[in-house]
């Protein structure tokens, strides 16, 4: 705990050499400034306390309470990496106040935090030690912050680097640095501006006005005057990298901008970033559990992934889940809908497919799928998901009459990599053994808008080409266009003649984009023989990011027989 005698000597050993007469009339007056004994009699009560549970026992030492709105309390990302940044009106029991609400959806928060806060030796594990003052971080400082938020953890800093004083506009930062800044776009991090509506003494502020130095020799025995005390704390919405990081000016003046969006947080006015909405908090486990468990199970995984059969009810934790999953999933590509759950009207009467994980309670992912034989004669108007995107024309009736319309698969992020989308296939032919009256596979399979333009038109060019649709089956709503002479271009780079070449050479020229062929479109189309696979057209979603979504429709009956066995025959 504090020792104002050790602190001295280690981060000013000359003092003691220059001014030996002053050393101790000095150390006495820090002590009582900074309530020695106070600190060392809770070290003495407390000596087992160490990280959070440290914290919560000096909150309720001081009974200081802050007060926060429910929706407000939804907007701290669950997972994810985020840079949380705050203004510091008390500077001390508001930063741990702040903590404290963090860690209650955010068990792996740390605080940016300045070498005096670093003295307390309980609360080391939960710091990340940088030099506000001075600006003279160490390399390894910086790499250990760094360092979490690439492994997706919640960092909170104050820019100010030190307490709220008096100004014209009340109480408010000094100038903010811009290290939050350099910290976020090193990692690519989103910015969730929190704002602390509290003050000090009269007192205090007075001083500060005559001797700034001094009043900072105040701030622990402001900190006992908190006692108490409750403050209220406002949090905003979500600033995205690609919101803040779009706006061309300098750093410096960027922290301007932050520090003004929170103040207007603060004020419950529009901010001056454009945000997002922060993803739904995950559901109860235990209860998603049970929930999973009373779906029909289709089979099992070598690894011991189950695969399960859903079907909608009523105030369903997994239909949220699956929402916000999906949510998770899609903006991790640069889509999404931008609500806290992706879900819509179709769930409710749409199949879902979804790969449980048992030893971490985790849906690992999920498709939905439609019969849509009840609505092959009104040709799926209000019925299909791909209706809102497609007009089907009458030559799409003997698909829809034995179809299957597939639609809003993902493999949450932390799955990826990991066969999970070929678990999904088994399923899905688990379903089709019990189920062999279905011949087509059909629905809007997306290419994201991250894709540059020339990546998009490759890929549309090329599939259109090579899996091409051999009658009118839909008018897209917003079909893509692809210009005359870009189409000239790409008919001499795909001519359509060698298929394997030509897949090759787009698979290099997306390369050289640090891009590859998305997932789905590569996997659906090496299911079929030559003629199984065909793109009937290519629609803009403006509702969903404006991605482009191909719809792909599959001929079982071309399935390859290595992929029938692998799917449709296999026992599990």
């Amino acid at each position: 705990m504090l020792n104002v005698e050790t602190f001295i000597q280690d981060k000013y050993p000359g003092f003691y050499q220059r001014h030996p007469r002053l050393v101790q009339p000095l150390i006495r007056v820090l002590r009582m400034l900074f309530r020695e004994k106070n600190f060392q009699q809770f070290a003495a009560d407390y000596p087992h306390l160490e990280g959070f549970d440290f914290v919560e026992q000096v909150l309720d030492y001081f009974n200081f309470r802050y007060t926060i709105r429910d929706h407000e309390r939804l907007r701290i990302p669950a997972q994810g990496r985020v840079v949380i940044i705050a203004n510091h009106p008390i500077g001390s029991l508001d930063g741990l106040a702040l903590l404290k609400l963090v860690r209650e959806t955010r068990p792996d928060v740390k605080v940016v935090a300045n070498e005096l806060l670093y003295t307390l030796k309980p609360l080391h594990n939960l710091l990340l030690p940088v030099d506000n003052m001075g600006g003279s971080t160490s390399r390894q400082n910086l790499t250990a912050i760094r360092t979490h938020l690439n492994n997706d953890g919640a960092i909170i800093i104050f820019p100010a680097g030190e307490v709220s004083r008096l100004s014209p506009q009340g109480i408010r930062d000094g100038d903010w640095r811009s290290g939050f800044l350099r910290m976020a776009i090193h990692n690519k991090s989103p910015i969730l501006p929190v704002f602390v509506d509290g003050r000090n003494s009269v007192l205090f502020y007075s001083v500060s006005l005559v001797a700034k130095p001094l009043s900072t020799l105040l701030l622990v025995r402001e900190m006992f005057k908190q006692a108490q005390n409750c403050v209220d704390i406002r949090v905003g919405e979500l600033i995205s990298y690609d919101s803040y990081q779009k706006i061309n000016v300098s750093l410096k003046e960027k922290a301007k901008l932050f520090k003004r969006h929170l103040y207007r947080v603060g004020q419950n006015r529009t901010g001056i970033f454009g945000t997002v909405t922060a993803i739904a908090h995950p559901e109860n486990r235990a209860l998603l559990k049970t929930e999973v468990k009373q779906c029909e199970l289709l089979g099992k995984t070598g690894d011991g992934k189950q695969i399960y059969l859903y079907r909608y009810q009523p105030d369903s934790l997994i239909i949220r889940e699956i929402g916000r999953l999906r949510e998770i999933s899609f903006r991790a590509v640069g889509e999404g809908t931008g609500n806290r759950r992706d879900l819509d009207r179709y769930d409710h009467h749409y199949f879902h497919l979804i790969l449980w994980d048992n030893e971490e309670l985790e849906i690992a992912g999920a498709y939905r799928f439609c019969d849509t034989s009840p609505c092959a004669d009104t040709l799926g108007k209000d019925h299909l998901y791909s209706s809102e995107l497609f007009n089907y024309t009458p030559l799409m009736k003997p698909y829809l009459k034995r179809g299957l319309e597939l639609g809003r698969s993902f493999v949450q992020p932390k799955y990826w990599g990991r066969r999970s989308l070929d678990y999904l296939w088994y399923g899905i032919g688990a379903f089709l053994r019990n189920n062999p009256q279905y011949r087509y596979l059909f629905g809007p399979v997306t290419l994201s808008n991250t894709y540059p333009k020339q990546a998009m038109e490759m890929l549309i060019y090329f599939y259109s080409q090579h899996h091409p649709s051999r009658q009118k089956l839909v008018e897209p709503l917003l079909p893509y266009q692809i210009s005359p002479e870009r189409n000239r271009e790409l008919a001499e780079k795909f001519p359509g003649v060698d298929q394997k070449a030509e897949f090759a050479q787009l698979k290099s020229e997306l390369a050289h984009m640090n891009l590859s062929v998305p997932t789905l479109y590569k996997q659906y189309t090496e299911v079929c023989e030559p003629g199984g696979v065909q793109f009937a057209g290519f629609n803009i979603d403006a509702n969903f990011a404006n991605c482009v979504d191909g719809l792909i429709i599959v001929d079982l009956n071309q399935l390859k027989q290595s992929k029938r066995e692998r799917y449709l025959n296999s026992p599990d």
